[in-house]
């Protein structure tokens, strides 16, 4: 799984915030040509084709990735890698085994998000750690037109928002994502 743009381009002064511009190759957003789902506030993990479990990594420049890590992305710019460490050598092993107990979990090939209480502070909420599989995330509702960057904005500012963000899928493959604190005013 390569990285998911972000579908504004950072604020070169403060990449903490968006422009108003849209991304390079994400134009399919703004064309409507994609399903907006929610963004799980958790930690990536893919079921491989082998039935093979990963976790998400990233190693920064001049680290070593660690042993059985499996590239998918490098970023030339920040020389920041993006890849796959097996799942029993993650610090999230212990978790993503109690989401594994869950008999109610579907086993589909893929990534998930696992999320729970040892899971960046569990902001979803769960009440144990489960795994959210990305093709079943929640649709969010956009009316045709809501692409913009200032409705964006309002809609991922309004305090009523509660989910980290929005992932939008087109049908060939490609996503493109934005973060409710990328949208944040400055």
């Amino acid at each position: 799984m390569r990285k998911i743009p972000t579908l504004f381009r950072r604020d070169p002064d403060d990449l903490r915030h968006v422009l108003p511009e849209v991304t390079p190759g994400c134009e399919w957003v703004l064309a409507g040509e994609g399903r907006a789902t929610r963004k799980y506030d958790g930690t990536c993990c893919l079921l491989d084709d082998d039935g093979v479990w990963f976790a998400r990594r990233e190693v920064k420049p001049g680290k070593n990735p660690p042993d059985g890590w499996v590239e998918a992305d490098h970023d030339e710019v920040t020389g920041k890698r993006v890849g796959w460490e097996p799942i029993e050598q993650s610090p999230f092993a212990k978790f993503h085994a109690e989401a594994l107990g869950n008999p109610h979990e579907r086993r589909y090939l893929g990534t998930y998000e696992l999320c729970g209480p040892k899971i960046n502070g569990n902001p979803e909420g769960f009440d144990g750690h489960v795994l959210v599989w990305h093709k079943d995330a929640e649709e969010i509702p956009l009316d045709p037109g809501d692409e913009t960057h200032e409705t964006l904005r309002d809609i991922l500012t309004d305090p009523a928002w509660s989910y980290e963000g929005i992932v939008w899928h087109h049908p060939d493959g490609r996503m493109a994502k934005l973060k409710r604190r990328d949208s944040a005013r400055p």
